[in-house]
């Protein structure tokens, strides 16, 4: 499955590090336009110079860690989103052949839009929690491997329940904590 990863799910670190890793697992072809990443990095500017300057790092590993996910941005002036703003997130995944679209801005992108187009919405919590049903060892490594790296860089022990709740994967959080 070729899914485009909105900015909104790249950034938060936590969740962005989840979503890769389920990737890295098998679970999906992850694909995103220089234009994604740069809403990522503009988000992070938000939080200050140093998370800009960081998330400028992140950016480029990400790029060679996965040097086929971008897909050049090319939009067409036929496509509509209730956020123009977002329009580029949907020429991505059609110019991707992209089955789907992982975003928490479900009013953006409306299923009934996406689906003329052949594009589904997922929630990442409700795709992560059944990549997790069908592969719960995979999807254990992952939570470990973002529990772990959280530690790191924080200095503290994590709760893996807690820390992707406050993400925004609840439902993931509760299942990878029994």
């Amino acid at each position: 499955m070729r899914i485009v990863l909105d900015a909104c799910v790249l950034y938060p670190t936590i969740m962005r590090e989840v979503l890769l890793g389920a990737a890295s697992e098998g679970a999906f072809t992850p694909l995103w336009s220089a234009r994604v990443l740069e809403e990522w990095r503009r988000a992070a500017a938000k939080h200050g110079e140093a998370l800009a300057q960081i998330s400028g790092v992140e950016i480029a590993l990400l790029r060679a860690n996965w040097p086929k996910a971008e897909i050049p941005e090319s939009i067409s002036d036929d496509l509509w989103l209730p956020d123009e703003n977002d329009i580029h997130v949907l020429a991505t995944a059609i110019a991707g052949s992209a089955d789907a679209i992982i975003t928490v801005n479900t009013k953006d992108f409306p299923t009934r839009i996406l689906s003329n187009h052949g594009i589904l919405r997922l929630n990442p919590d409700q795709f992560l929690v059944e990549f997790a049903q069908e592969n719960p060892t995979a999807m254990h490594r992952v939570g470990q491997k973002t529990k772990q790296a959280a530690e790191t860089h924080s200095g503290e022990a994590k709760d893996i329940r807690k820390l992707l709740k406050r993400t925004g994967l609840p439902r993931l959080g509760k299942l990878l904590s029994t």
